[in-house]
């Protein structure tokens, strides 16, 4: 008998292996190899809600399905949105899907950023590449509510200005003065008026309450773990650190074994991890 998963983390997976099909509203590009699935799903998941940080598996019939993070808005009904890089078969399959096509959905699975701790605080969020994806539910939550939350800052860097997410987005809440959104690319060129270097370069330009600062990061591990030394040399205490962490999954429910990281499975206990939990283990060069 198969014992259904149930976290306090986020809401209960009524079947976690049944998946239920559901047409694609729009596709929107966010770049050259990344783009955004926005999914009609009120008739094929009525009542469906997921948490900041959670995941689905996003199915393509006749091939398999993948892993994918939940970029919209939790309050946001009837629509739910997927931003996917283009790295292997099933999401190069996905790149090629279009309006009106039916994808399959099972979720949501995983853990939850830790949003409502965050409240009567500054929150500082940085991400690296695809790892704003996964953190722009964050975003609209704390907008949602924005007088309970201090500071918010966004640092966000990308390989290159072509290679950036949700640009349209990040200048809007910059300049409705709602979040400091500070940006850099690896490589810039002429057209490129901002900051150039990796994206720990921007805690140079901010200053952080190290007693009342919640932080949320979200890339590349190497991106990461030089991150978290940042935050650290700025007196940001452990417990206020929460990583979001990638591996490959197939089950989500922990019984297949793809994801295991040391003792943990990170489709079941994460993606979002306190650092205390998920440092030691990153420090390993094998596990």
């Amino acid at each position: 008998m198969m014992h259904l998963p149930v976290s306090s983390t986020g809401p209960a997976v009524a079947d976690p292996m049944l998946t239920r099909a559901v047409p694609i509203r729009k596709v929107i590009w966010e770049n050259d190899d990344t783009f955004t699935l926005t999914l009609d799903i009120a008739e094929g998941l009525p009542g469906y809600s997921f948490l900041p940080g959670q995941f689905n598996m996003v199915y393509v019939y006749g091939m398999g399905e993948v892993a994918i993070s939940i970029s919209s808005d939790p309050v946001r009904k009837g629509v739910l949105d997927h931003t996917i890089h283009r790295v292997g078969s099933i999401t190069t399959a996905l790149a090629q899907k279009k309006r009106g096509d039916v994808v399959g959905i099972r979720g949501p699975f995983g853990s939850r950023w830790p949003v409502e701790a965050g409240r009567g605080k500054d929150v500082c969020i940085v991400a690296g590449g695809i790892g704003l994806a996964p953190l722009r539910p964050v975003i609209y939550s704390i907008l949602r509510s924005r007088d309970a939350f201090g500071r918010v800052i966004v640092l966000y860097g990308g390989r290159s200005a072509l290679d950036l997410l949700y640009r349209v987005e990040l200048e809007k809440w910059g300049n409705e003065n709602q979040v400091e959104a500070l940006v850099t690319v690896d490589r810039g060129d002429s057209s490129w008026k901002g900051h150039i270097g990796v994206v720990t370069s921007l805690f140079s330009y901010i200053k952080l309450d190290a007693r009342n600062t919640l932080a949320l990061v979200c890339g590349p591990e190497v991106m990461m773990k030089y991150t978290v030394q940042e935050l650290q040399n700025r007196g940001i205490p452990e417990d206020q650190i929460h990583l979001s962490m990638e591996r490959n999954m197939k089950c989500a429910v922990g019984f297949c074994g793809h994801c295991q990281m040391g003792p943990t499975f990170i489709c079941k206990d994460g993606p979002v991890y306190p650092l205390a939990k998920i440092w030691p283990l990153m420090d390993r060069k094998e596990l």
